[in-house]
């Protein structure tokens, strides 16, 4: 991973720190587990990050030399930020937290970032910050979609349930009864998964399907029974309890409270967004519930194509706020937040 600030630029950058254990004042267990020190500047150039298109390279390249001006919300001030990106996570249904983690700059793992995020949503979705109707009705719209809906913008929609660890001998022996019977192995799985298994469509079940890693500590697995217009298509049976749950809006939403913070997602999308390179990149904003009090964070989220909207994987992008005058100048800024 190549340095950044090198030289006279160090005199234009300096490292986001995260926040001073001494000035957090919410109840996060993470409030003493922030370095009061400013960390090492380090990450790649964008001309070293593999797997990007040209229009992408053309248009993140921006993001290190221009830099982001971002306003805050409330205060009638503004910043520059330098953007570079913060190094490859896994890709195993953790990269949200585990690009967030980087980002932030924290010492605890990817899993316990995603139970702190969790516990974030169940207070304030108890708490009625979160309206449970419409957060609810969210919910099931992407985890438990109508079927009968929905066919014009998607050609399959899934399903996601969960089904606990404990019970997976019984569940399997409830399908091999179905099979000995004669139905196929799909249609008897389908049957017993949708009737014994906990359905994700409110608030309540996305907090138990939010927590799952893919650890063996897990109380649940993730099924995910995928239909075509036509009906039936596959299932993902997930035997061996390695599949996560990938992080959604409302998590970035929950992490960003966590750490008052606004977060943007940062899209950059090549050949196959259907959009020339003036128009390529994108800034997906996610504000808190409560006060902004620290300095934005920023993930790039990448995607094999438009269709997906880019929500394959997400990566951390290493920010630098600008100190001198000639590199903050306004004018300066390749994006305006």
């Amino acid at each position: 991973m190549g340095k950044l600030c090198e030289g006279s630029v160090l005199e234009a950058f300096q490292p986001i720190s995260p926040p001073n254990p001494t000035s957090w004042t919410h109840s996060s267990p993470y409030s003493g587990h922030f370095s009061s020190q400013k960390p090492e500047i380090s990450g790649q150039d964008w001309d070293l990050v593999s797997g990007l298109q040209t229009q992408q390279r053309l248009a993140l390249r921006k993001l290190g030399s221009h830099g982001v001006r971002w306003r805050h919300p409330t205060k009638p001030t503004s910043e520059l930020f330098f953007l570079f990106h913060g190094g490859e996570v896994e890709t195993d249904g953790n990269c949200l937290f585990s690009a967030s983690k980087k980002a932030l700059g924290i010492d605890r793992s990817e899993i316990e970032l995603r139970k702190r995020v969790v516990e974030r949503f169940r207070e304030d979705y108890d708490a009625g910050l979160w309206p449970k109707d419409k957060t609810d009705q969210s919910i099931k719209n992407m985890y438990r979609p109508d079927l009968d809906q929905g066919w014009g913008i998607h050609f399959v929609q899934e399903i996601k349930l969960l089904a606990l660890k404990k019970d997976r001998n019984k569940l399997e022996k409830s399908i091999q009864d179905l099979v000995q019977v004669g139905l196929s192995r799909e249609a008897a799985a389908e049957t017993v998964y949708r009737e014994r298994c906990v359905n994700v469509e409110n608030g309540e079940s996305w907090a138990k399907y939010m927590c799952i890693s893919g650890s063996s500590e897990d109380e649940y697995d993730i099924i995910s029974i995928h239909y075509t217009q036509d009906g039936l298509l596959t299932i993902d049976e997930n035997k061996d309890g390695r599949a996560a749950a990938f992080g959604d809006d409302i998590a970035i939403e929950a992490l960003a409270t966590e750490f008052k913070r606004e977060i943007f997602v940062v899209q950059a999308h090549g050949s196959d967004g259907l959009s020339d390179e003036e128009g390529c990149m994108f800034f997906l904003p996610h504000k808190p519930k409560g006060l902004v009090t620290e300095p934005p964070i920023f993930l790039l989220m990448r995607g094999t194509g438009w269709c997906g909207a880019g929500a394959d994987h997400y990566e951390p992008l290493i920010t630098c706020a600008a100190v001198s005058t000639a590199a903050a100048s306004p004018e300066k800024a390749a994006v305006f937040l």
